[in-house]
């Protein structure tokens, strides 16, 4: 071989390994949970098994804690195109989802594993979906579990909420919810809650089990009501703009890991939530208390009405979720 052959023949090789470098892609992911959540560690196996499955052609980058921005930041740039995939939950997605907002109506899940039947299913696809035309291309939902108060003292009735500040997602739903139980609901941004908590700039306010240890309000919100009004999801989600860059194949790949990490996530969200619990009571003093939901349950009751009457979509989806209970 002679001496420019051998220079074709490697500048053949370069140019293809430069090709394939220029191929391969990493999707940054922004999300606004610390790095031992529940949910972070699930899109964490989403990225492995994503990376494994296409060779390195394509990555994921998480960041965590809104090193990118808000959750509501997070979602306007999925929408332009300036942040590939975020994590939210559907009660902020709402604002820019309509559909999203069936998951924000209080007590239409009897159970988690009803929850869980409806995201895996027909139902769940087709609000994934819906975020299509508004940039938002639904990935997979990741169970937050069941919602309930915490706040300075017990909350066992509706009227022990009478004259409480509480701290609620930017929300219609959330508001509405909070408005009907005779609290006045507060808007505050997740990462100022702890300080607005222990500076009584609010007396409590709704999360899961987690949010007492991961985010330690345990240490000044001693009182956890388990009135579980809510079940509503996070959902991660990529933009059109790197949905439409990536091969079939690839494209593929990602949903497959998506889906695969949504179910695996269902099955280990109750240990981490029990664990939560025992963590509260244990470590922070924290009081768990059982609530009689019937008269949360009368009180909410407008919202349902109030949605049905929004739309027949949102009357024949709600129809549809509560007949997968049966």
């Amino acid at each position: 071989m002679t001496i420019a052959t051998k220079f074709a023949c490697s500048s053949a090789l370069a140019l293809l390994a430069l090709s394939a470098t220029a191929e391969a892609r990493t999707l940054r992911l922004n999300h606004n949970n610390p790095e031992d959540h529940p949910v972070h560690l699930s899109m964490q196996r989403m990225a492995d098994e994503v990376e494994q499955a296409t060779d390195g052609s394509v990555t994921i980058r998480i960041y965590a804690n809104s090193q990118l921005g808000t959750q509501r930041e997070s979602t306007e740039q999925v929408q332009n195109c300036s942040l590939d995939m975020a994590r939210s939950n559907a009660a902020e997605l709402e604002a820019f989802v309509p559909t999203y907002g069936v998951f924000n109506l209080p007590y239409l899940f009897e159970s988690e594993d009803h929850f869980d039947q409806v995201v895996a299913g027909e139902i769940g696809q087709r609000i994934l979906d819906s975020g299509i035309d508004q940039g938002i291309r639904g990935l997979a939902y990741y169970t937050e579990g069941a919602r309930s108060f915490y706040a300075t003292k017990p909350i066992l009735s509706p009227a022990d909420l009478q004259g409480m500040k509480i701290r609620v997602q930017p929300s219609p739903s959330a508001v509405r919810m909070v408005e009907l139980l005779g609290a006045s609901p507060t808007p505050i941004g997740w990462g100022e809650l702890y300080s607005a908590l222990q500076q009584g700039v609010v007396d409590g306010a709704e999360n899961n089990p987690t949010a007492l240890t991961t985010a330690r309000h345990g240490e000044v919100a001693k009182h956890f009501s388990l009135d579980e009004h809510t079940l509503i999801p996070a959902v991660v989600f990529i933009s059109n703009c790197a949905w439409d860059e990536m091969t079939a194949e690839e494209q593929a790949a990602l949903s497959t890991a998506a889906r695969n990490s949504m179910l695996s996530h269902a099955e280990e969200w109750r240990d981490a939530a029990t664990a939560a619990v025992e963590a509260a009571k244990s470590e922070m003093g924290v009081e768990v208390h059982e609530v009689d939901k019937a008269p949360f349950i009368t009180a909410v009751q407008p919202m349902v009405d109030e949605a049905r009457a929004s739309s027949e979509d949102m009357a024949e989806l709600i129809d549809q979720i509560r007949a997968q209970a049966e």
